[in-house]
């Protein structure tokens, strides 16, 4: 079990430096750095702020639901990382990050949690969404790799729990 953690670790790092490498464009044009700080959380608070006072159809169960799921997702990704401890690749790599995490853990990814959970929420009240949201989620966690704060399977989590996290809440508040 032990190497086949270590080989997957392994599978993880090559990966993450492929995409470091390949991704030196993003980071110099700033693209990264905007992706990612889109994935913050004001900019949720916005979007719901825009839905109420639009009083489009299905916009206060999107912000119950969303008051609901981050309330879930911030302690939960939090207490995760806490428990987890996996240190960020610019830490254990000669890798210069573009930003500062705010944090010392990477595993999972709050961004690519928040940013999924978002989508999912989005998707599930507005469907027409979809393809807009997911494609933003997935370049939410692509510039978190890129950046150099995460590795691939830090997003990837990421964006598995804050699917789960919309799918509980969505069938919770139906």
């Amino acid at each position: 079990m032990l190497s086949i953690l270590k080989r997957l670790r392994a599978i993880d790092e090559a990966v993450f430096h492929w995409l470091f490498q390949s991704t030196r464009a993003l980071r110099k044009s700033r693209l990264a750095f905007w992706l990612s700080r889109s994935g913050d959380g004001p900019y949720y608070a916005l979007f719901a702020l825009f839905a109420g006072i639009a009083a489009i159809e299905g916009s206060i169960l999107f912000i119950q639901r969303a008051l609901l799921a981050f309330a879930i997702e911030i302690p939960l990704f939090i207490g995760l990382k806490n428990l987890l401890r996996r240190d960020r690749p610019i830490l254990l790599r000669k890798y210069k990050p573009v930003l500062k995490p705010a944090d010392r853990f990477s595993f999972p990814s709050g961004h690519s949690t928040a940013a999924f959970l978002f989508a999912a929420l989005v998707v599930a009240s507005f469907p027409v969404w979809a393809p807009v949201f997911y494609g933003w989620a997935t370049c939410v966690a692509i510039s978190r790799v890129a950046l150099g704060v995460h590795y691939p399977s830090d997003v990837i989590a990421g964006a598995i729990l804050g699917t789960m996290i919309a799918g509980f809440v969505v069938a919770v508040l139906p």
